[in-house]
């Protein structure tokens, strides 16, 4: 069963998963995102953003083909929940050849386009189990588009921190520098922040 999350606190959940996510990206170099080893599978930085953008994307079609009165397959096309290693496989071959600047684009702009379609739809939309038939029994479409965005993004900081700090001990040039982990561990400590009601938007 998902949590059902109701738009504002929705929205206030994403916010600060993805202040938390970008504020430990800003620490990396360019360089440093496309280096492998970020997961057991290999993946860079950028493989494991385009592994968001990818799952938000499909969300956006789900979404998009339930209102056209279509069945999407989920998780995707020739696979079962069961094979998610598989269709993650699949989604790190499709975009590993892209360029960073690529990725980042759609990192932004995929984001953007999920915000503004929770913050389109009225909280009945977001929470009713049922109202939309592809989401099953027991998650709303709130679940849905939080799986997406912050609980994906707590996924990717949390790989991504462990990562870094794997990296920083095993430099063999000079100690660990220690303002940088302080940083990195500041930029993690944003998820424990009080949480903030936003008002209605204009």
């Amino acid at each position: 069963m998902g949590r059902r999350l109701r738009k504002l606190a929705l929205l206030d959940e994403i916010h600060l998963e993805r202040l938390a996510l970008e504020d430990t990206l800003a620490l990396l170099t360019p360089r440093q995102m496309t280096k492998p080893g970020v997961t057991r599978g290999g993946w860079s930085v950028k493989d494991v953003l385009a592994h968001l953008v990818e799952w938000q994307q499909m969300n956006l079609d789900w979404y998009a083909a339930g209102l056209r009165g279509e069945t999407p397959a989920i998780p995707a096309p020739g696979f079962t929940l069961r094979e998610l290693p598989r269709l993650n496989a699949m989604i790190y071959r499709k975009h590993h050849r892209r360029s960073l600047q690529a990725v980042l684009r759609d990192f932004r702009s995929h984001h953007e386009r999920v915000v503004a379609l929770i913050e389109a739809l009225p909280d009945s939309d977001l929470v009713t189990l049922g109202r939309f038939s592809w989401t099953g029994k027991s998650w709303t479409l709130s679940d849905y588009l939080r799986a997406s965005t912050a609980a994906h993004y707590l996924w990717a900081r949390t790989r991504i921190r462990r990562w870094w700090r794997r990296q920083a001990k095993s430099a063999t040039r000079g100690p660990v520098d220690g303002a940088a982990v302080e940083q990195m561990d500041a930029a993690n400590e944003v998820r424990a922040r009080p949480r903030r009601r936003r008002g209605p938007r204009s």
